[in-house]
């Protein structure tokens, strides 16, 4: 089964430097390139099944945007904030030597893109086509809180299968997977450690303290922070589309629907059967991304 090369790119933050990780698929002189982003808690192997679909058509890049997976962890745990990924993706775009790219996003990976392809110039900007993976300038409370239950809570598992099952139970709104698509999604969400009784096993690949920036948020931030993104939403240029799960709770129907009436006026496909987030593994999650990116 063909797998990604792992590289690092330095990265400024506001104590000094630090390393971001990306995995490559495909041909690394391809100048189409596409960039995956990932959710809150997730990592850039959550892309391996899309990357593989369109590694042939695109050299695709899957960050783990900082304090995930491969990067290196923050000092300062307010910097864990889209601001600052956003910064960190124009150093990875500097770094693979593109001037345009598309972008599938999902969730936080879909406000990084939304940001980031909201950039003003005079540089052109980077990203020729966004796919936003269940998400949008609102973000319903309810999700948010839901969230916070789990959020860098202390966490481990004697086995990859009871870590499977415990992240299973805190992922039901990715929709249906068998097992072996959960076990290939579980296990780079993985670093291996000993117990609280030195018995080995394992941990969130995550820096808990990612959750110090998401519970410092207030409802007065939280509306604030709406209002730029609708702003940011309603100067894209680009062509845009919008996936939903049919469940979600996270991207309402309400706004979904705005999103395809204002700014680029987004096309917007649904999945029965899914909350938040669609995962992009099933057959006809990857086929609308495919048709999106590479049709006409």
């Amino acid at each position: 089964m063909t797998q990604p090369r792992l590289h690092h790119v330095p990265c400024l933050d506001s104590r000094g430097l630090h390393r971001m990780a990306y995995w490559e698929w495909g041909d690394p002189a391809n100048p189409r390139v596409l960039v995956c982003v990932h959710g809150l808690s997730r990592q850039g192997r959550d892309f391996d099944t899309l990357a593989r679909d369109l590694c042939d058509s695109y050299r695709v890049v899957c960050p783990d945007v900082v304090g995930r997976g491969r990067s290196d962890r923050l000092g300062d745990p307010m910097g864990y904030a889209i601001p600052a990924y956003v910064a960190d993706m124009v150093t990875l775009l500097a770094r693979l030597g593109t001037e345009q790219v598309d972008w599938v996003g999902t969730s936080m990976g879909g406000l990084i893109g939304l940001a980031l392809a909201s950039l003003p110039g005079p540089a052109p900007n980077p990203v020729r086509r966004l796919v936003l993976n269940d998400v949008g300038p609102t973000i319903q409370a309810a999700a948010l809180q839901r969230i916070g239950t789990y959020l860098g809570q202390p966490a481990h598992w004697p086995t990859l299968d009871a870590a499977a099952d415990a992240l299973w139970a805190i992922s039901q709104g990715f929709g249906p997977h068998t097992r072996a698509q959960w076990l290939e999604l579980t296990r780079p969400q993985l670093l291996p450690a000993d117990g609280p009784d030195g018995a080995p096993g394992f941990k969130p690949h995550y820096d808990p303290a990612i959750a110090v920036s998401f519970r410092a948020i207030t409802p007065e931030i939280a509306a604030a922070g709406e209002a730029m993104l609708w702003q940011s939403y309603d100067r894209l240029t680009c062509p845009t589309l919008v996936l939903r799960g049919a469940e979600s709770d996270l991207l309402s129907p309400e706004t979904a629907q705005a999103m395809t009436q204002r700014g680029p006026r987004a096309q917007l496909v649904e999945f029965a059967g899914v909350g938040h987030a669609p995962m992009l593994v099933q057959p006809e999650q990857r086929a609308a991304v495919r048709s999106f990116l590479l049709g006409p």
